[in-house]
């Protein structure tokens, strides 16, 4: 049997048919023309023939003008033969149907590493300020000094001695000078949970609890906060900078502890904490406390408290990685980057990642 295409015209366009005519029937394409005039029929006939044709190849596979048959797909077949209409450009009705190719899943963000960045200040009035800031998952241990506080913590049972262990050498990433001798009365200390000389309020505090996160705080206005499960304490005078500017006792440096020589620039030492909650260690061989306060406001301290001063006692080194090879990072420091590793009279802070 043969495919013939049959169109007819009316207002809504041309329409057309299928039909199976047996072969001893020539084949002859009728043209029924709906409301037209009969002296336009002769045009719109070619005009339809041609329109119909191309219309009738693309569902039927019929090739207009050569009468030819043209192949055509299982698929096209069947959607023929069922009478459905096709569409756009051949092969969108497939796109359609195809599911949406799935958009990438989003990579989880790398979680951070601990770090330490290491920078440098320069003062209105020339002093040069070591900048350091821990970053990342890092956790913080007082140490006891060998002679301050000495035997009145390792009385105590205090475990973190004047040098660092074996185990945490591992992990250290940074090391950091301590507050002043306890007998100059600047604050209090505690360590390990175990309190070796009263805490005093209104004093800075460098609050460690016991995952090893610090803070800084006025110790009695806040802190401890309820709950807060504090390990270890070093107090050391008043806040140097609150709510991110300096107190207004900074500009008065003989306020900020006994010099060597009654010099108003020494070597002096600080941290602070950011709002992120990342602490921010400063030191300098020659420095007035306004200079250390505004050095943490410049890098982004709230709350900031003075340290040791003098060039014996102001100490830091740092590695690039933990555990990597310690760098003595202050200017001019007086002992070498492996002190805290063979011991140290005051008491320090490790910090391991």
């Amino acid at each position: 049997m043969r495919t013939n295409c049959f169109i007819c015209l009316s207002r809504s366009g041309p329409i057309v048919h299928q039909v199976h005519l047996r072969p001893v029937i020539p084949f002859r394409p009728v043209f029924r023309v709906l409301g037209v005039p009969a002296s336009a029929q002769v045009a719109a006939s070619a005009r339809v023939a041609a329109a119909g044709l191309a219309v009738a190849c693309l569902t039927s596979g019929c090739t207009a003008g050569t009468g030819t048959e043209q192949a055509t797909t299982p698929a096209a077949a069947t959607s023929s033969l069922r009478g459905t209409a096709t569409t756009g450009t051949p092969g969108a009705s497939a796109s359609a149907s195809a599911s949406p190719t799935p958009s990438p899943s989003r990579k989880p963000k790398p979680r951070p590493k601990p770090s330490v960045r290491v920078s440098s200040i320069r003062t209105a009035d020339g002093s040069k300020i070591t900048v350091a800031i821990f970053r990342g998952p890092v956790t913080y241990v007082l140490h006891n000094g060998a002679t301050d506080p000495g035997a009145l913590a390792a009385e105590k049972g205090v475990k973190a001695g004047p040098a660092v262990g074996h185990g945490e050498r591992r992990r250290l990433l940074a090391a950091f000078n301590g507050g002043f001798k306890l007998a100059v009365g600047a604050g209090g200390y505690e360590q390990e949970g175990k309190v070796i000389s009263p805490l005093l309020k209104g004093y800075a505090s460098l609050i460690i609890d016991r995952s090893g996160r610090a803070h800084i705080a006025d110790w009695g206005y806040g802190a401890p906060a309820k709950g807060e499960r504090v390990y270890s304490v070093r107090q050391n005078l008043p806040l140097l900078v609150s709510h991110g500017r300096p107190t207004a006792t900074a500009a008065n440096w003989w306020a900020w502890g006994g010099t060597v020589g009654g010099l108003e620039y020494v070597a002096r030492s600080a941290v602070g904490q950011n709002a992120a909650g990342d602490l921010i260690y400063l030191a300098s061989m020659s420095a007035v406390p306004a200079d250390l306060a505004a050095a943490l406001v410049e890098a982004g301290a709230r709350i900031g408290m003075e340290l040791d001063i003098n060039p014996n006692w102001v100490q830091f080194d740092a590695a690039s990685r933990p555990g990597g090879p310690l760098r003595a990072e202050v200017p001019g420091q007086w002992r070498p980057a492996d002190q805290f590793l063979v011991g140290w009279d005051r008491d320090f802070i490790t910090v391991l990642g």
